[in-house]
């Protein structure tokens, strides 16, 4: 495996060529601030550049190249395969469907032989991250691991590139297949939790609007207290934990939106009746800790050259601040100086649920590594 990183800084693209037979390179990943990720110009030079390799990427909340946060608008890794090879597909979907389906109808596309493993990048607003992976677990039994593009803090708009131009209310899966290929995963928070678990009285799929019998806005202001005003925002600093019993493992949901009238919270996934929660706190050692705990569960003793998807939640970054290299720092020492990092920040992380590592889940606030080696 060889890779090639790329960085768009004050009007143009700068790469360190690493790779010489451009015509080699089968995937190249792109993630950038959405207002240069919607630029055409952008992937036309990306494509003439790798004229037969697979393009993908999404907008970002903060772009990952090597062990940090880079200050370029946008960032590409272009990796050329000794055997294994890649596929992308993707769909577009409309408000109102559902998700659920569309995913099952763009995985059924997806050649089952062979694959080793699903990387997923979606719209980051227009979807219920939970219904997406229901949707690939009903059809895919391979490990999947992706995450939900960004727009900064904003929550206003984000885009994702399949072989084409960038768009909203997209969904793409880039398959990869080939004997040579080992695919290590990782997935860690390092959230405290803080307060009692409460039973969610009343919810639908993704929007909380009850805990014991009270307006779901209405406490959850009361717990953050002078950072109620600040709220959506300072939601990010707050996720929930869910579980559906004490037996039962977590999830951590993260706030996208509020709504005032009927005193609702909007999640990035599914919080169903039933379950109990509790709310959730930064401690920033335990974030640290977390990102190296997710390198250490996908590293593989392989000194060949690799490459390492990152996707970590944005609420990470907005809480750690110029701190948040410090987590990236931990990935890229866990991992070794042979596995090339680069991936975005995040409004959702996608990985495997616990040991079972052939169906995944939504995630939010985590740490989700995907390293791929050949043999």
């Amino acid at each position: 495996m060889q890779t090639e990183t790329l960085a768009y800084n004050n009007g143009a693209w700068k790469t360190n060529d690493n790779i010489s037979d451009k015509d080699s390179v089968d995937l190249v990943t792109v993630f950038g601030e959405t207002e240069e990720f919607v630029q055409g110009k952008h992937y036309d030079y990306l494509r003439e550049r790798y004229p037969k390799a697979h393009i993908v990427g999404c907008s970002s909340s903060g772009n990952i190249l090597g062990a940090e946060i880079s200050e370029s608008s946008m960032v590409a890794t272009a990796v050329s395969f000794e055997s294994a090879k890649v596929v992308l597909k993707s769909i577009v979907f409309e408000i109102g469907d559902d998700i659920k389906t569309v995913s099952e109808n763009l995985a059924s596309e997806i050649e089952k032989e062979g694959l080793k493993h699903l990387f997923l990048l979606t719209d980051g607003l227009n979807l219920n991250g939970s219904e997406l992976a229901k949707g690939f677990n009903e059809v895919m039994d391979v490990p999947k691991t992706g995450g939900l593009a960004g727009d900064g803090a904003r929550f206003e708009q984000t885009w994702v590139i399949a072989d084409g131009y960038a768009q909203q209310k997209m969904i793409a899966a880039l398959g990869f297949y080939g004997d040579s290929l080992m695919i290590g995963t990782g997935c860690y928070g390092g959230w405290s939790e803080f307060g009692t678990f409460k039973e969610i009285t009343k919810s639908s799929a993704n929007i909380l609007f009850e805990l014991d019998g009270r307006p779901a806005l209405d406490l959850y202001k009361e717990y953050l207290g002078e950072y109620a005003s600040d709220l959506p925002n300072s939601g990010l600093r707050f996720p929930l934990s869910v579980r559906k019993d004490e037996n039962s493992p977590e999830i951590i949901r993260t706030l996208l939106g509020i709504n005032e009238e009927d005193k609702s919270i909007i999640f990035a996934g599914n919080v169903p009746e039933g379950y109990t929660a509790r709310l959730m706190k930064p401690n920033i050692d335990l974030l640290i800790e977390g990102a190296g705990h997710a390198a250490e569960i996908a590293k593989m003793q392989n000194d060949k050259s690799a490459f390492g998807l990152v996707v970590s939640c944005v609420g990470r970054k907005l809480v750690m601040s110029q701190l948040v290299d410090e987590e990236l720092e931990a990935v890229a020492e866990e991992l070794g100086e042979n596995v090339q990092l680069s991936g975005f920040y995040s409004y959702g992380e996608i990985a495997p649920f616990c040991d079972d590592l052939k169906n995944c889940e939504l995630h939010n606030q985590t740490m989700t590594l995907t390293v791929i080696y050949e043999k």
